[in-house]
């Protein structure tokens, strides 16, 4: 026993002496704790944005406690633009347009997140049925007064592959991106390399754009398996300018490779400038709507993933690849990484030691 507590007590000691270990037990798993308390604690509580087209009798003529539970439930916004409405809608500004078509309340809806499409349409529903029950009430015998009918702002052909698909794929080619060149810089560093190739014929810049061709080659066969695969066996349907996003692409590789370089240059070992990059990468899918919307989450959670550069990757893909945006719509996106390409790229040459130690 005195041979088994000792050993217990080195193994222990070694394992809080190791900042890495620790970290990577317990803090990484933690903070992903905090990252889902975030984005789920609200989930039940959040309003949904729904864009009232002219004048709506059903809704307008809501008096008590039913118009106070509306109000609990929807963010209304009036507009008499039916056409601006369904483009709100389908780029996810607003999350259904409703209008009146004689007495059938007529919600045009998104499939960019189903589940809340579905609580959308069973709200709306409840509320038609409440308004035919009251109306009953009063005049026994007649016909419900109202009815609902529901229409999707997209092509009927269009599938829940459609949304995945971009969101994955940034999500692949930022880690690739990231993980590759936080590597490859400690990777050569630790061993001399980036010495050796100092004093050799080859140029710095020959280097550098020899990892970057490399990475950037790389993402565009992610992007021709990504939409490959997803076209031959799940019904994938490129619309607008789809071709924005092979531009998109390369540069969200270069931004990503920059935070790769960032994470190279403040580690000491090629294992910890991996985990680094992990680091940074792993909880930004979360956060930039790779797996999942974030409709339901906090403001200021969605404020913080406004910030950073997947979300911009994504949404730019979806609009080029999915929502049939012409290719303006990749203009802002490729613009915001751009800048925060710079941004980290000074940052990293700021920190970047030549030798490991």
């Amino acid at each position: 026993m005195t041979g088994f507590r000792a050993l217990s007590v080195a193994i222990v000691k070694g394992f809080l002496r190791d900042r890495t270990s620790v970290f990577f037990s317990v803090v990484f798993p933690l903070m992903f704790l905090v990252l889902f308390g975030g984005l789920l604690a609200d989930q039940g509580q959040s309003e949904v944005d729904l864009v009232q087209v002219g004048d709506v009798s059903l809704i307008d003529g809501l008096d008590g406690d039913a118009k106070a539970a509306f109000e609990d439930t929807f963010d209304v916004e009036r507009s008499d633009d039916l056409a601006a409405a369904l483009e709100e809608v389908r780029k996810g500004d607003a999350d259904v347009a409703v209008e009146m078509r004689d007495d059938t309340l007529v919600a045009h809806y998104t499939q960019t997140d189903q589940v809340k499409a579905g609580i959308t349409q069973g709200t709306l529903q409840a509320f038609v049925d409440g308004a035919n029950v009251a109306q009953l009430a009063e005049a026994a015998g007649q016909a419900p007064a109202y009815a609902l009918e529901t229409e999707r702002v997209e092509d009927d052909s269009i599938k829940t592959i459609q949304y995945y698909t971009p969101g994955l794929l940034g999500w692949a080619v930022a880690m690739s991106a990231a993980i590759g060149a936080a590597a490859t810089i400690q990777g050569w560093r630790q061993t001399k390399l980036i010495r050796r190739l100092q004093l050799s014929p080859v140029s710095t810049r020959t280097v550098v754009a020899a990892r970057i061709s490399v990475t950037v080659g790389i993402a565009l066969v992610q992007l021709v398996i990504f939409v490959g695969l997803a076209a031959v066996a799940f019904g994938l349907k490129l619309t607008g300018s789809w071709w924005m996003a092979v531009p998109l692409l390369v540069v969200g590789t270069l931004c990503f490779m920059s935070l790769g370089l960032l994470a190279g240059a403040v580690t000491r070992t090629t294992e910890g400038a991996v985990n680094a990059a992990n680091f940074i990468v792993l909880p930004m899918s979360f956060l930039s709507g790779s797996f999942f919307p974030l409709d339901g989450a906090p403001t200021w959670l969605r404020a913080v993933a406004n910030v950073l550069p997947l979300k911009h990757l994504n949404d730019g893909m979806l609009d080029v690849m999915v929502r049939g945006e012409g290719p303006g719509a990749a203009l802002l996106p490729m613009a915001f990484l751009v800048v925060f390409t710079v941004v980290v790229t000074l940052i990293s040459a700021r920190l970047f030691r030549w030798d490991a130690v």
